[in-house]
């Protein structure tokens, strides 16, 4: 398994939920943050000597099966990238295990967004 840790423009975060859904990925967890990269945020002279050093960023974590990570990537990429400095990058790190705590399932079954059958 595999963890995409994602940084992309906050606008753009209903595009990129839509298309994971579409390929079957409606599971992530979205943190709201700032931060800069090479455009080094914005600076502004009001008022004055008031410099604002970090833009809005959201950051998308996502844990896949191996198999999918190429399908997810091109996912999330096509629908954040608008070709100006600022778009984000990814980040992807291995997952050893997961742990569905309401079933106890572990592993590809703990991340998979099929329903499991009610345990007796």
């Amino acid at each position: 398994m595999l963890k995409i840790e994602a940084i992309i423009r906050p606008e753009k975060l209903d595009a990129v939920r839509l298309k994971l859904r579409k390929i079957g990925y409606p599971g992530m967890m979205v943190t709201e943050m700032e931060g800069h990269g090479r455009q080094k945020g914005l600076h502004s002279d009001w008022p004055e000597g008031m410099q604002v050093n970090f833009l809005p960023k959201t950051k998308m974590e996502i844990v896949v099966e191996n198999k999918d990570q190429k399908n997810v990537i091109k996912a999330i990429v096509s629908a954040a990238k608008t070709g100006e400095p600022g778009d984000g990058k990814i980040f992807i790190s291995e997952v050893k295990d997961a742990i569905r705590i309401r079933t106890g399932e572990r592993g590809a079954k703990a991340i998979s967004s099929k329903e499991t059958k009610k345990r007796k």
